[in-house]
């Protein structure tokens, strides 16, 4: 089936309920997000100064990220060989009770920075699970040539929470800093029951002859085998792990820029607008030549707009800079989630998903664990710049350590001519 007469994604009803419960819950997450980062800051510095404020927000990526870590080999494994639907409503009901938890204990004035530090790393082992399974799903619920489109709708689906979501968060928590709390509670059941609205899916035939270990050594080995699907990967770890701007809003918000809630709720949203405004392209008009180099130069715009931000001393100008970062970053999610999608057979979809989730989380957890120790040593501001910097010469690195990135033309893996289950030339 080619592009032009696949169905629309939103012609079946499967990924219409998928879609929303991605919505909903991605408003849910990054309102959630913003808030505990926000009340954790303003915890630290009532103790600490600037700097070592901004290093509590980098400890709450690495809380995050360090459970996932251990947990991808398990993870993927659990989303090739499970109903990745009831992984998803698992994940989804516990996520439901963490935001309830943190209404009740900010409603009764007993948030400190440990129940934050706690709440992080169970956040942490709920995305290590419904990364993977969500992203293997939707495959399974549109055909081959509606995927493309199905993903620019489903990255939609998450900027408009990033949008939604912080958007929502500052304006809710000057009412009552536990209003966006319940608020997240109410979107995480929507999105538990969507996803219980989803009906069966067809599957790949998995093989059971190896063991669980031997089966996770597989798809780790298919992605270090795969070279353009380990040079999209491991682009989005570098750059996104050096450049990390989005953990130091909350500290250009309250002491750079000088501004309030309001401010914090704008500069959080201004990325995901710029990444909404490509996703709405792509999904009516998909990408379809020379995405390797497209994405590259992506990359590029990225950190040219990450050294935009840091230097920025004026809220509209910070804005506008956040926005070409989340325009880029969109770019690239919607590149390399194609490729990696379209390039990965279905039984090994959920451990290289993981493998994928994993590089993301290490880009952005650990990315503002990184930004965070930096802006102690050397300022907020010098981490930012530098940050932007490193990941336009990394950028140049990827492109001539993994020429496959620039000589993809097309998302097909036909059309270079590759086997997608050997990556080897057949011509």
């Amino acid at each position: 089936m080619t592009d032009s007469t696949a169905p629309h994604p939103f012609s079946i009803p499967n990924y219409r309920y998928l879609w929303f419960s991605r919505l909903s819950s991605m408003v849910a997450l990054y309102a959630l997000l913003l808030i505990l980062g926000w009340q954790a800051y303003n915890l630290a510095r009532e103790s600490m100064d600037v700097g070592a404020s901004a290093g509590i927000l980098g400890l709450l990526g690495l809380l995050q990220f360090v459970p996932l870590f251990i947990l991808t080999p398990i993870t993927g494994w659990v989303a090739d060989h499970t109903d990745r639907r009831w992984v998803a409503r698992a994940v989804l009901a516990a996520q439901t009770a963490i935001a309830l938890l943190l209404a009740i204990l900010t409603l009764t004035d007993h948030i400190t920075l440990a129940w934050i530090y706690f709440i992080a790393v169970l956040l942490g082992i709920c995305r290590a699970f419904l990364g993977p399974a969500i992203s293997s799903l939707a495959p399974n619920l549109v055909p081959r040539g509606s995927l493309p489109r199905a993903i620019a709708l489903s990255t939609i689906a998450w900027q408009v929470g990033v949008i939604a979501g912080p958007g929502l968060a500052g304006p809710f928590y000057k009412i009552g800093p536990s209003v966006p709390y319940f608020l997240c509670t109410a979107l995480y059941a929507l999105a538990t029951l969507s996803v219980f609205m989803i009906g069966p899916v067809p599957r790949s035939v998995i093989d059971r002859s190896k063991g669980p270990l031997r089966q996770v050594l597989d798809g780790l080995a298919y992605v270090w085998s795969n070279k353009l699907v380990l040079g999209a990967i491991t682009l989005d770890l570098f750059v996104m792990f050096l450049a990390g701007a989005t953990a130091m809003i909350p500290v250009f918000a309250k002491d750079i820029l000088g501004e309030g809630e309001i401010g914090l709720s704008l500069l959080a949203a201004s990325p995901a607008v710029g990444a909404v405004i490509v996703a709405i392209i792509f999904s009516v008009a998909p990408l379809s030549k020379n995405v390797g180099n497209l994405m590259l130069g992506a990359m590029v715009v990225f950190g040219i707009g990450t050294i935009g931000f840091g230097l920025s001393k004026v809220l509209w100008l910070s804005m506008l800079c956040l926005a070409i970062c989340g325009a880029a970053d969109m770019f690239g999610v919607y590149v390399r989630s194609s490729l990696i999608q379209l390039h990965t057979p279905d039984d090994r979809r959920g451990r290289v998903s993981a493998v994928s989730q994993l590089t993301i989380s290490a880009s952005n957890e650990l990315g503002d664990a990184l930004t965070g120790g930096l802006a102690v040593i050397f300022g907020p501001i010098a981490a930012i710049v530098g940050g932007g910097a490193a990941a336009i010469a990394v950028t140049g690195l990827w492109s001539r350590l993994f020429p496959q990135l620039g000589a993809a033309k097309t998302f097909e893996p036909s059309a270079e001519g590759l086997d997608t289950r050997t990556d080897k030339r057949v011509d």
